[in-house]
């Protein structure tokens, strides 16, 4: 179940190695953003405002944005972005108010992983309901993972639940006293299955690729961390 072989693909998406850091000026401050360019033949999940969900997508943009942002259209400004940054066709995009120059990177066995992590507004999951409302000011955890095997729609979901719980793990181990902030976002990519392949059908801990990307995430949250 967890160590059978499967075909080869005729081609391999683009890794996470290739991720590049585009500079820009916003209402006179200077941000980045992160950019992924996954190429054809890739599939992701995401929790994303912009090409969230699961589907074929091209490429990630991980944008920062001000402290203190107050846009309500935060999926059309990403796609402003994505626009000036040349992208076109669907693709994922996620903001963070954390430095993304300042990013974590992990890899284990062909698994990816590329984290931003603003923690100034954090907490636990399951708290209080008069502690429930949003943040005033983005701070977000945003964990961008990628396979270079194919997973079914269920393993895509079970991947994201991966990711989730060695972010935690990551942050439990650094002292910090949160299962993340209110505003995380997750996005997993794995190769589109090719003719006649059949896909991964699990991505928990103790799977194979599920367990090759808990290590990268758990390394790429811990990377990423600011000292604090």
């Amino acid at each position: 179940m967890t160590g059978d072989r499967r075909p080869s693909p005729p081609t391999a998406p683009t890794g996470l190695g290739d991720v590049r850091l585009l500079p820009r000026v916003e209402q006179g401050e200077r941000l980045h953003a992160l950019l992924w360019r996954a190429g054809p033949g890739v599939r992701m999940i995401s929790t994303a405002v912009l090409g969230g969900g699961i589907g074929e997508r091209g490429w990630v943009l991980n944008a920062q944005v001000a402290h203190g942002y107050r846009r309500t259209d935060p999926d059309r400004h990403l796609a402003r972005l994505a626009e000036e940054a040349g992208l076109r066709g669907p693709g994922v995009g996620l903001m963070t108010a954390a430095d993304v120059s300042r990013h974590g990177q992990a890899a284990d066995g062909g698994a990816e992983a590329v984290v931003t992590a603003g923690i100034s507004v954090r907490g636990w999951a399951a708290s209080p309901e008069k502690g429930t409302s949003l943040p005033g000011r983005p701070g977000t955890i945003n964990i961008i993972a990628a396979l270079p095997v194919p997973l079914t729609d269920a393993a895509l979901v079970n991947a994201v639940t991966t990711v989730t719980e060695a972010k935690v793990q990551a942050l439990v181990e650094a002292g910090l006293d949160c299962s993340g902030t209110p505003t995380d976002a997750v996005c997993v990519a794995a190769r589109t299955p090719a003719p006649g392949e059949t896909p991964h059908a699990f991505a928990g801990p103790r799977s194979l690729w599920g367990a090759r990307l808990a290590r990268a995430v758990h390394r790429a949250v811990h990377a990423a961390l600011p000292h604090h």
